[in-house]
């Protein structure tokens, strides 16, 4: 669609050329290949009294792209939590980072400690 959009674009001015290159470069990443990661963490979150986590879809892109592509699980944007991203209007709720961390924390080890989603083949350290 976006390609699409992007081909069919004309020059306006008499004279000027309009030359469109490149294209995605990067795999989308399709939520069902984390489905179950993103379940794991929603639910650690809850347990953890903090709101349910929802996926949200974005025209960005990550190197996330590529790991959900190979089909590690993989999730991307559960760092700071705010809102702007990239924009002169970004901002950081401050009071959300040590419940993030806390979050994450718990996810890690909950990972580490399993043979669920993210584990792989990865031999357990020491």
């Amino acid at each position: 669609m976006i390609d699409e959009f992007m081909r069919g674009l004309t020059a306006r001015t008499p004279g000027a050329l309009l030359e469109v290159l490149g294209g995605s470069r990067r795999p989308p990443m399709e939520p069902e290949s984390s489905a179950e990661l993103f379940a794991l963490a929603s639910r650690l979150a809850v347990e953890l009294g903090q709101e349910p986590l929802r996926g949200n879809a974005v025209g960005g892109a990550s190197d996330g792209n590529f790991t959900a592509a190979m089909g590690c699980p993989t999730l991307d944007g559960l760092g700071a939590v705010g809102s702007g991203a990239h924009a002169d209007t970004e901002y950081v709720e401050v009071a959300q980072t040590l419940p993030r961390t806390r979050l994450l924390a718990r996810l890690i080890t909950h990972v580490l400690r399993s043979r669920g989603p993210g584990r792989g083949d990865a031999a357990r350290p020491g």
